[in-house]
């Protein structure tokens, strides 16, 4: 009998269920902008009564009123004082003219950095003696990215119990990355691209018949005009290091970006042989001129099928970026599309199977790109952190329970989530940050609101919450559509 369970067990997926977002605050479920601002207007109140009485309550109404607005009343899902920091934020760049960007043609850039807009200008490249890569150096969060190009099967189109068995792989590559303790990131970017004709290309150079009879010449003539055709999906890794926490390694290693380089080509042949182990088939990690037509295609989706078609063109991170963008509150314009990006603000929340986000990934007609970012957390680190979340939720308890605040079921289940964490540490897991975005692109404005509704459709049926994120398009473009493993 046990042996046929297990058997049974081996060849059928299992239903996994994600952690609930946590909404606790610091003190009784608020946060600390509505800890200042609840502050603020109970001091005002508790002044006015004892130094005019009702007189002074009643003119300074207004500030303990708007005081306790804006700690209360919801916007979009969340109060209205935490709307305040992205206010100011779109607020400062709009006066400082930072809402557009303009390439400079006749100055170009300092040899060595990347001409993208925004915070993304600090970049810079560094080419990889030993094994060719191109890596991305960021000065002022001292990080070093390199990216790798995968190929698998469709995932949807295996069977269960081989489903399973990848699914559990994929588990010890992510463990891998936790157990490194000086990776900060690592990005899965799977992205849509307009077909653009290679394949077919490759497939009659291989297989046609070159016998140069009208049948060959027509066929030839055919696909040698073929344009897009079609979509493809590609899928990038890309693994960020932690040149702060790897200190002492970089040092030994000679130190600067050399020896920082050093040290993540042993973090990237370790994830390449925990991938193969996982049948995941990774190529060659990417060059600088690859990582720029990466680039280039996703500012000026017009140009990818071009890009693809003659690999000399776009090799260059000095040219790689837009020659304009223009940033509103809810949407990104760039050269030839306008974009918009999603937040999975709410993943799954009852049991769901592997291949739940096959609805997002699978949509047709869209292009879209989707990004999943992994942030590893040391073991000490994660424990300290759980510690500290169960300290916090049974101190709110207590005090709930002391002014009579019935527990709220979601704030159970929360705690619930903290507990299993803890046991899935203890158990020898490792512990990561996920944070779901999607950027849908489209030629018009029209097309990507009706682009955007189809993404929020598929998420529903996905079972996952996604919210646009507003007054912060242009830098949730550069962590979702560039894998560059950056953050919003």
């Amino acid at each position: 009998m046990s042996s046929t369970k297990n058997e049974r067990q081996g060849t059928e997926l299992v239903p996994v269920k994600f952690s609930r977002l946590t909404r606790r605050g610091v003190l009784l479920g608020l946060s600390l902008y509505q800890l200042v601002t609840l502050g603020a207007g109970v001091g005002t109140l508790v002044w006015a009564f004892y130094a005019g009485g009702g007189i002074l309550i009643a003119f300074t109404a207004p500030v303990w009123l708007l005081a306790a607005a804006i700690t209360w009343i919801p916007i979009a899902g969340r109060p209205t004082v935490e709307w305040v920091p992205v206010a100011f934020g779109w607020l400062w760049k709009a006066t400082g003219g930072q809402l557009a960007y303009r390439r400079r043609i006749v100055k170009p850039r300092p040899a060595g950095t990347l001409a993208l807009p925004g915070d993304v200008a600090r970049l810079r490249e560094y080419n990889d003696p030993t094994t060719g890569a191109g890596m991305v150096h960021d000065p002022a969060a001292s990080t070093l990215t390199a990216v790798l190009s995968v190929t698998h099967p469709a995932f949807v189109l295996l069977d269960p119990g081989e489903q399973e068995r990848r699914v559990t792989a994929w588990g010890r590559v992510l463990a891998t990355v936790c157990r490194s303790g000086h990776i900060s990131m690592l990005q899965v970017l799977e992205r849509t691209l307009p077909d653009s004709g290679t394949g077919l290309a490759e497939w009659w150079a291989s297989h046609g018949v070159h016998d140069e009879s009208w049948a060959s010449t027509t066929y030839r003539e055919l696909i040698d005009r073929a344009g897009p055709a079609g979509e493809r999906h590609a899928t990038t890794l890309s693994l960020s290091l932690d040149m702060r926490a790897a200190s002492r390694q970089i040092r030994t290693a000679g130190g600067g970006i050399r020896g920082a380089a050093a040290v993540l080509r042993q973090d990237m042949s370790t994830l390449v042989a925990a991938m193969r182990s996982a049948d995941l088939a990774p190529s060659e990690w990417l060059t600088c001129g690859q990582i720029a037509v990466i680039l280039r295609s996703a500012y000026d989706p017009a140009v990818a099928a071009t890009l693809e078609r003659h690999g000399e063109l776009g090799q260059s991170l000095a040219t790689a970026g837009p020659v304009a963008v223009n940033e509103s509150w809810s949407k990104l314009r760039t050269d030839s599309a306008h974009h918009a990006v999603l937040w999975i603000s709410e993943w799954p929340r009852s049991m769901v199977y592997p291949g739940f986000l096959a609805p997002v990934l699978l949509s047709m007609g869209i292009q879209r790109s989707f990004s999943l970012l992994c942030t590893p957390m040391r073991s000490d680190q994660a424990a300290r952190d759980i510690r500290k979340k169960k300290t916090e939720y049974i101190s709110d308890a207590a005090q709930r329970q002391k002014i009579g605040q019935i527990e709220d079921a979601s704030q159970t289940a929360e705690f619930h989530d903290v507990l299993q964490q803890e046991a899935d540490l203890t158990a020898g897991h490792g512990v990561l940050r996920f944070t779901g975005l999607i950027s849908v692109s489209a030629t018009t404005t029209d097309d990507l609101d009706a682009a955007v509704a189809a993404i929020e459709q598929a998420a529903i049926q996905a079972s996952c919450e996604t919210r646009l994120l507003v007054g912060q398009q242009a830098q949730a473009f550069t962590a979702a559509a560039l894998p560059l493993c950056r953050v919003v």
